[in-house]
């Protein structure tokens, strides 16, 4: 069989690409990403009550130039009911995320195991699934090297931003940020400081005029700094704030401390994932004390798409 063909359906944001493109890689496919854009109202619509046609969405999708579909996020549902609709059986098409539509749209739904989304084509995963490898980690390592004391332990502490159920106040950074000088810092630890897509730039110039200079602060969004301080770090510290950037640092093995905050409002499937991650031994909440312990490294995005692999082996796409 030749090399499948990928079309990739996204609203655009880190989270969503993450895991878009971290399957397609898994799969081994060759893959194009369209960010989807909706038309008018059909912005405020849920998916459930969305006609599956191609006015709904800006995008023109109708050439067929694919084999698999991988669609992540609430917007592209629609679009991958539609080409499900319009080529059938000549494609295969995967949503990562509740739907919150009739499974039977599609040939597979990936979903966290928090989510308790249950179906026949259903792949429940302990996490979110993303685009770190570990072969990645390993060529990344000596990326920021040169800027680490070799008599330091180093610990990488990953920021995001605020969202629906969390707020990024003050008092919140300045308990946090206190916690990672006293617990780390003042223990002979250099830091890593790494925003992600949704870090406000006040937030990151907080961080700037609050830790001391030896302390490395990446100010801009810089993958290959992010993969080099999870493969350099003794220690991380993630915001509670991504189950996604959680996940993708449970693929080191290392500990993972949550730096919790006061929710907005109540989420069920936050409570749920970190009770999870915190059975499997990954998670504690950042405290007053440092430990060290161990887990199994967590790679479910290889585990999904070799399940996959091994169910489309024999598909006829013709």
């Amino acid at each position: 069989m030749s090399k499948l063909k990928g079309l990739l359906l996204t609203e655009g944001m880190h989270g969503m690409i993450s895991q878009a493109e971290g399957l397609a890689k898994a799969l081994e496919i060759d893959f194009i990403h369209e960010k989807i854009e909706l038309n008018n109202f059909w912005n405020f619509l849920p998916p459930k009550i969305t006609p599956a046609k191609n006015f709904v969405f800006k995008n023109n999708l109708d050439n067929n130039n694919f084999n698999i579909v991988i669609s992540c996020g609430r917007k592209s549902v629609i679009p991958s009911i539609y080409l499900k609709n319009k080529f059938k059986n000549k494609i295969i098409n995967i949503h990562v995320q509740n739907p919150k539509v009739s499974l039977k749209n599609f040939d597979f739904v990936v979903v966290p195991e928090h989510d308790s989304l249950i179906g026949a084509n259903v792949i429940s995963t302990k996490g979110a699934i993303h685009y770190l490898t570990k072969d990645e980690l390993v060529l990344s390592q000596n990326y920021l090297k040169s800027k680490i004391n070799p008599k330091k332990k180093i610990v990488s502490f990953i920021i995001g931003g605020p969202n629906k159920y969390y707020n990024y106040n003050d008092k919140t950074l300045d308990d946090i940020f206190f916690k990672i000088k006293k617990n780390f810092i003042q223990n002979n630890y250099q830091s890593i400081i790494i925003p992600s897509m949704r870090t406000p730039k006040k937030v990151i110039e907080k961080a700037q005029n609050y830790f001391d200079k030896q302390q490395i602060i990446i100010s801009d969004i810089d993958k290959q700094a992010y993969l080099s301080s999870l493969q350099l770090a003794d220690h991380i510290v993630v915001m509670c704030d991504s189950t996604s950037m959680i996940s993708e640092a449970a693929l080191t093995g290392k500990p993972i401390y949550v730096a919790q905050m006061p929710a907005i409002k109540n989420n069920k499937r936050f409570k749920d994932f970190f009770k999870l991650f915190e059975n499997l031994n990954i998670i504690k909440n950042l405290g007053t004390t440092v430990e060290d312990w161990n887990y199994q490294k967590l790679d479910e995005t290889q585990r999904v798409s070799s399940y996959i692999k091994e169910k489309i082996k024999n598909y006829d796409f013709s």
